[in-house]
């Protein structure tokens, strides 16, 4: 049986005529504004250099210069470098962020489906050949799982057990068949789940930069910057079908390829980049939220309350938040991956853990000990009488 370690979410395949290493070779070759402007499209994918900020800092309109005057100045600030080496990071953490947070969806939900999946083999097994059930009672009971209601019946089991109406091996004959239910509609959830992270991921990987977000970064007008992401972008493609024929990889016979959509085909297959994240607080202690997400992962959470959890565990921003929407941290994803990792997922483990969940309450109360009422000690009765004050009753009345 695979570890959860090498359960790792595994993209659909996308093949590509282009290897992200000559995508990224045909961009170095390139002159400058022009590997400046390919880099900032695939920003997500690539990494804009120190030199490159420098000319982009250079580069911009003055904006004291607005009729048509050009500025005499021969240097550039370092703020003006300074403030699109921060504008850079700042878009390039916005889309590298949503590419990380799908393909840590993907990650947790593949090591769900999987634990998920041997519970419910477990959990068949049990009912077979411990409890007796035939294999037509459980498909029966397997058509009905999408209808039942369980807690009702768990709270009437329960009621049953506490008047000694039900033996303890019925009790979990029941719980069981209970609780193989929820975990197919688990199961279900999470399938649902994973080809929503999927489609997200697919399109968290086309994304280019936008117009807009690129005129942030440079100070560019867009018309200016249109103007260059045409001219740039027609140059790069005429390169990557020079270095296609030149490698013999583009025959004359083959129907025309969009070498646009297939450089980030390419680039897709690069390994996400991994963020380190510090718990952000938002959910009370840090204790109590890993309590609450090693519930989700046993599947302790009620099912109407589990899917709100779900979204806020994986909504990519915050609306909540003191000044306007922010990201949100990747670090329940993480933590969630790290907490399925440690899991036992043995099926004696699994086993264990699900016989636990449908076994009955202990009844033995422990016995109560009287407890002997608490004595003052001299300090105690000092104190008290010092609150009280002295008793004169008897004094007055002899008087």
């Amino acid at each position: 049986m695979a570890t959860p370690t090498e359960l790792a979410f595994r993209p659909r395949p996308m093949a590509s005529v282009l290897t992200a290493e000559q995508v990224e070779q045909v961009i170095s070759a390139m002159p400058l504004q022009g590997r400046i402007m390919l880099r900032l499209i695939l920003l997500q994918f690539l990494d804009v250099t120190q030199e490159e900020v420098e000319y982009m800092a250079a580069d911009r309109p003055d904006p004291r210069f607005h009729s048509g005057g050009k500025s005499t100045l021969t240097y550039v600030s370092r703020d003006a470098v300074d403030g699109i080496t921060a504008r850079v990071a700042q878009y390039r953490d916005q889309i590298r962020h949503r590419r990380e947070r799908a393909w840590s969806q993907g990650v947790v939900l593949t090591q769900q489906i999987a634990r998920s999946t041997s519970l419910l083999r477990i959990g068949k097994q049990l009912l077979l050949e411990r409890f007796g059930m035939s294999a037509d009672e459980i498909v029966t009971l397997e058509k009905q799982a999408r209808t039942a209601v369980p807690r009702p019946e768990i709270r009437e089991l329960e009621g049953r057990w506490e008047r000694n109406e039900i033996a303890e091996e019925d009790f979990r004959k029941r719980r069981l068949q209970i609780e193989y239910q929820a975990i197919l509609r688990r199961v279900e959830r999470e399938r649902r789940r994973l080809e929503l992270a999927q489609r997200e991921y697919d399109l968290a990987n086309m994304g280019p930069l936008q117009d807009h977000e690129i005129a942030q970064i440079t100070g560019l007008p867009l018309s200016s910057l249109a103007g260059r992401k045409i001219k740039y972008v027609q140059q790069y493609l005429d390169a990557l079908q020079r270095s296609l024929k030149t490698a013999g990889k583009s025959p004359a016979d083959q129907p025309p390829v969009d070498l646009w959509k297939e450089t980030f085909l390419a680039l897709s297959q690069k390994t996400v980049q991994r963020t380190p994240t510090a718990y952000d607080g938002t959910h009370g202690t840090e204790a109590g939220y890993l309590e609450k997400l090693s519930e989700f992962v046993e599947g302790r959470i009620p099912e109407e309350k589990e899917g709100q959890f779900w979204l806020s565990i994986t909504q990519e921003t915050d609306h909540q938040a003191e000044h306007g929407s922010r990201l949100k941290s990747l670090f329940a994803l993480q933590r969630l991956a790290a907490i399925l990792g440690e899991m036992d997922l043995t099926d004696d483990g699994l086993e264990q853990e699900l016989l636990a969940r449908v076994s009955p309450k202990s009844k033995d109360v422990p016995e109560v000990t009287e407890e002997k009422p608490a004595e003052l000690g001299d300090m105690g009765e000092h104190v008290l009488k010092s609150m009280l004050g002295e008793d004169h009753t008897d004094t007055r009345a002899r008087r």
